[in-house]
């Protein structure tokens, strides 16, 4: 596949895999920026970080959301870096990270349900408009918070989002795959998340719990990949939101997508292939698309610099560097 079109123009710098020295994430208090919200019954966890109390904000708040055995640390390299100008909230979809299962139980997910969460947090939030960046299913979501309640969605940026052949997946192997990853977290998930410390350390372990996630799984810090096997794995969401991402179709509403998208794509994506970003750019007006090379399915944490650059440059209505990676 030829590269989604991209505009030239970023430091080389910002190429480099993992991140660059000691990761601002790691000086953060935050239990000092957790907190609670209950939806109609639902307790959802969420950080929120921003400015201190009478500085200025330099635009709309920030919402990120995770993917599919994901949680909010999944931003653990993004979010330090843009609390310092603008509010920034990532949350655990029910089911994930911290927050429960929905009061109804795995019937009641699906991604418009998923979507109505995002809205009701941003009512409870007081946020009126937001910027939303979703990775895999949380792409899918914020796509669909964004068709379901334009007004409230200011900008898309997606990494490999999921959703455009979301029923094809039920008739391929990686739908199998899953099911099959599904039964081992499922089985021993307390036990890897206990033991996150010590599997992060040891290079096989790792790349056994991270490979399909991301491309190098040695190359990243342990601390890093260490909070996302704590958090990914044993949640009890897995199994419902893999039903609700494959049987929710929105390939034929994207044309109505108002608001500047940028899509995000690791070329050596395992899970969600990079084919996808030609169907979405040619389905969503006006879209822009990034893909970078020798990276896999969390470029947000793969190249936190470069994608950190390339969010502030969209955020700031600037061209976006270069598709390729050095």
């Amino acid at each position: 596949m030829a590269s989604p079109p991209t505009v030239p123009g970023v430091d080389a710098g910002e190429d480099r895999y993992g991140p660059a020295g000691r990761s601002a994430w790691l000086s953060v208090d935050w239990q000092a920026h957790l907190r609670w919200v209950m939806l109609d019954g639902q307790a959802v966890n969420l950080v929120d970080l921003g400015p201190e109390p009478g500085e200025d904000l330099g635009g709309d708040p920030l919402l990120f959301v995770h993917g599919l055995s994901g949680s909010w640390q999944n931003w653990l390299e993004n979010l330090p870096a843009f609390a310092r100008s603008r509010r920034v909230v990532a949350l655990d979809l029910p089911g994930f990270g911290a927050s429960p299962m929905p009061p109804g139980g795995p019937s009641v997910v699906s991604i418009p349900g998923y979507a109505r969460v995002l809205g009701g947090l941003m009512d409870e939030l007081r946020l009126e408009r937001a910027v939303v960046v979703g990775n895999s299913m949380g792409g899918f979501v914020a796509l669909e918070l964004a068709l379901a309640a334009p007004g409230r969605v200011s900008g898309l940026v997606l990494v490999s989002p999921a959703g455009i052949d979301a029923r094809e997946l039920r008739r391929e192997r990686l739908l199998g795959t899953l099911r099959r990853v599904e039964r081992l977290v499922l089985a021993g998930g307390t036990m890897v998340a206990t033991h996150a410390d010590w599997i992060a350390r040891r290079a096989r372990l790792r790349r056994l719990a991270m490979h399909l996630a991301v491309r190098h799984p040695e190359r990243l810090p342990n601390t890093l990949m260490a909070e996302q096997i704590r958090q990914g794995n044993g949640k009890p969401g897995f199994v419902a939101a893999i039903d609700a991402l494959t049987d929710h179709d929105i390939e034929d509403r994207l044309g109505a997508i108002a608001c500047p998208t940028l899509l995000y794509w690791g070329r050596e994506d395992r899970i969600v292939s990079v084919e996808d970003a030609e169907r979405f750019l040619a389905a969503i007006p006006g879209a822009r698309a990034v893909v970078l090379d020798d990276t896999g399915h969390l470029a947000m944490l793969e190249r936190p610099a470069r994608f950190n650059a390339d969010l502030a440059a969209f955020l700031a209505g600037e061209a976006i560097g270069r598709g390729g990676t050095g």
